[in-house]
């Protein structure tokens, strides 16, 4: 009998670079628009008004909105818009000291577990008095309270959302979620923000870590720095928030008369189990142990530069691919109970963010 042939590593990377190529390729062309945009602006006003991070996002948007890409763009569209997002938030750990957060003392740990809580039970209750049932209130509230899709894709299959309730949450976070990215900035004048109070802001009020870096970004560093450290400690509630609902949502689930939705490819998560990698990804862990030895004194100077840098385009890279899987027209389909519940969730969570602020007194 013959021995099964080994798969040939060349082969296999030759075809996944095949497939990437098209979609990752479009992500470099937007990049390479928004930096362009970028220079042009600095060239004719003298500044930057829009960043490319920015620009990369509005970008992909209006051409995703204006054009359906063929079948072939979505592989690279998605590992411009997860991979290269993932090693971008990697990297920046090398920036960043963990000794920035720990310098805002406990007060402000404290303060983002409540925040967390009171936001999810806000946000579940206005769900709830628009009409929402149980399962897209709750996949409304984890989404807007702590990290967006990641939230939505750990929560629903411990209560049983069917596919239609995902669809339906995840369409307003991506489309929200960029325009948190575009409209916090505003109220840095509007609110007389500081840049660490931005930072504790931004951190406790955008959804996705990477998109942390395209709202803080035009601020200040230091913003960069406190938001993307918050927002870490606030990801790091997904594991409570998961457990409390896998106590309480039996009944939820009894309810659920469809199986629990499919996130990826090959993978169906069993009804009320979540796999880990939803509580954890694996690039935070990398992250905070980059910061780690950043702290530690042990990546040297000469490579923090270059780091921060390759960090700078790849997230650039990635704001272009996030942008090219929003389509902005998909919100209509989501109707008007679930866009007010979603936006009146979101003015809480920032109002209680901003009340975190004043009564910690960060200055």
């Amino acid at each position: 009998m013959t021995a099964p042939r080994r798969a040939d590593p060349f082969h296999t990377l030759r075809h996944a670079t095949q497939r990437i190529l098209p979609g990752f390729g479009l992500c470099i062309v937007v990049t390479a628009a928004a930096l362009g945009l970028e220079a042009a602006e600095g060239h004719l006003f003298g500044r930057a008004w829009l960043e490319a991070l920015v620009l990369a996002i509005l970008l992909g948007t209006a051409l995703r909105t204006a054009w359906t890409p063929p079948e072939r763009f979505f592989p690279g569209i998605a590992f411009g818009a997860k991979t290269v997002l993932e090693i971008a938030v990697v990297l920046l750990g090398a920036s960043l000291s963990l000794g920035t957060l720990l310098a805002a003392g406990p007060g402000l740990l404290v303060g983002i577990a409540a925040v967390v809580a009171l936001a999810i039970a806000a946000s579940y209750g206005i769900g709830r008095a628009l009409g929402l049932h149980h399962r897209l209130a709750i996949l409304v509230a984890c989404g807007n309270s702590i990290c967006g899709n990641s939230a939505i894709a750990a929560a629903a299959p411990v209560i049983g959302a069917d596919g239609e309730d995902v669809a339906s949450s995840i369409a307003f976070t991506a489309v929200l979620g960029v325009l948190v990215v575009l409209g916090l900035p505003l109220l840095v004048p509007l609110f007389g923000l500081s840049p660490m109070q931005y930072g504790v802001l931004a951190g406790l009020t955008v959804y996705a870590v990477p998109q942390v870096l395209a709202a803080t970004a035009p601020v200040a560093a230091l913003s960069v720095q406190v938001g993307t450290l918050v927002k870490l400690v606030r990801v790091l509630m997904l594991g409570p928030v998961v457990l409390a609902l896998s106590l309480g949502a039996s009944r939820l689930r009894e309810e659920a008369d469809v199986p629990a939705p499919h996130f990826t490819a090959g993978e169906r998560p069993q009804k009320g189990r979540v796999a880990i990698h939803h509580l954890v990804p694996w690039f935070i862990l990398a992250f905070l142990g980059l910061a780690g030895l950043r702290s530690a004194g042990l990546i040297p100077q000469a490579a923090l530069s270059p780091i921060a840098e390759i960090a700078n385009i790849l997230t650039i890279v990635s704001m272009a691919a996030l942008g090219l899987g929003v389509d902005v027209r998909s919100v209509v389909g989501a109707g008007p109970r679930v866009t007010i519940a979603v936006v009146a969730s979101l003015v809480a969570l920032t109002g209680a963010s901003l009340g975190l602020i004043r009564l910690l007194g960060i200055a």
